[in-house]
């Protein structure tokens, strides 16, 4: 039985780079070689306190998958073997890949909402992923990759899909103010698509000085202290009536009450970040404001996009690596350093070194 080296989740706070089985693709999966695959916010809170998404006392409906779980959804590689019904896919394509299950009996599907379609599963999540030598994939989810790609750029196109996916449903439009809460890598990387579709002002919070300098590197106007009670006002006084687009990518009370109270009469908050406890919220306020408040489930329609931003050089989002390491190292140099060092952003992990 050949055997590879993997990162597998075995409980909250037990990662093991371990040996396991080298995965084959049926006759519609695509078995890919990975290059390079980043440390993504939900793999930490599967480390942290999981299991969230990760099916433990019960299979994952759409392919059995229960348990210990190889990690790693946001990933670029080379393509080593199809099944027999794959097409427009071949042995040696550069690619990058959509980790979203779609099940294919959800009335979703035909109206090309495959993300919403239920049970939600990511490979990585509900399916073995890419902190391993090799990883097979659903046939839908693969996106070829151009030459002028990087496989480092390749392994950031799945969060930049998720911020992008935010702007474009924000309904924001060139010359636009916009307000992002949290310099995490989402908020991050919103603050780099909001610069390439042409926000005039790009407001940006955090508590973590680190993360607010690497905000205005990558295109944030104007940066707060997420714990300075005056955000909204003084955002008020910048742009005379408050920002047209508010996006939350820290996902606790406070930055939602910042956002609300920072966004004009009529304008729209999109909710990005996995609110870990309920917010408390105004209704009457919405309604008397004309607020649009809306969630956004990780992506869709997008991903083709998103490669073509970031290879025309227009989203820069190699910027936010700030460190890469190898597998075995992938607990204390990745988990952990992002438990600990708010200096960290984007860690990839090259599986090849």
């Amino acid at each position: 039985m050949a055997t590879m080296k993997a990162a597998r989740w075995h409980a909250a706070k037990d990662i093991r780079v371990e040996e396991t089985q080298i995965p084959n693709p049926n006759d519609n999966q695509v078995k890919i070689e990975v290059k390079f695959t980043g440390i993504c916010g939900s793999d930490l809170h599967e480390y942290t306190h999981g299991p969230q998404l990760i099916p433990v006392d019960e299979p994952y409906p759409l392919n059995g998958h229960q348990g210990i779980t190889t990690l790693g959804h946001e990933f670029s590689g080379v393509v080593e073997a199809i099944g027999k019904n794959v097409k427009n896919i071949k042995k040696g394509d550069r690619v990058t890949v959509e980790p979203i299950f779609r099940n294919s009996e959800s009335p979703f599907i035909p109206s090309g909402e495959y993300n919403l379609s239920e049970p939600l599963g990511f490979v990585g999540l509900t399916a073995n992923g890419a902190f391993a030598k090799y990883v097979v994939v659903e046939d839908y989810m693969v996106h070829k990759m151009p030459d002028t790609m990087t496989f480092e750029q390749g392994a950031i196109v799945e969060p930049a899909a998720v911020a992008a996916y935010a702007i474009q449903q924000s309904g924001m439009k060139m010359g636009d103010t916009v307000l992002i809460t949290g310099a995490g890598p989402i908020g991050l990387l919103t603050v780099q698509v909001a610069l390439a579709s042409g926000a005039s002002q790009i407001f940006v919070t955090d508590v973590s000085e680190n993360r607010l300098k690497k905000a205005k590197e990558v295109g944030a106007t104007h940066t707060f202290d997420a714990r300075d009670k005056d955000i909204p006002y003084k955002i008020k006084e910048m742009t005379g009536h408050g920002v047209d687009v508010f996006i939350d990518a820290a996902g606790v009370q406070a930055s939602f009450d910042t956002g609300i109270n920072s966004l004009r009469n009529g304008g729209t908050a999109i909710l990005v970040a996995l609110f870990a406890k309920e917010v408390v919220h105004n209704a009457l306020n919405q309604t008397l404001r004309e607020l649009t408040i809306k969630g956004t489930a990780a992506y869709r329609n997008i991903f083709p996009e998103v490669i073509a931003l970031i290879s025309s050089g227009r989203l820069p989002v190699e910027k936010l690596i700030t460190s890469v390491i190898p597998l075995d190292e992938i607990v204390e140099k990745g988990f952990e350093a992002l438990t600990k060092d708010p200096s960290e952003v984007k860690i990839l992990v090259d599986i090849n070194s």
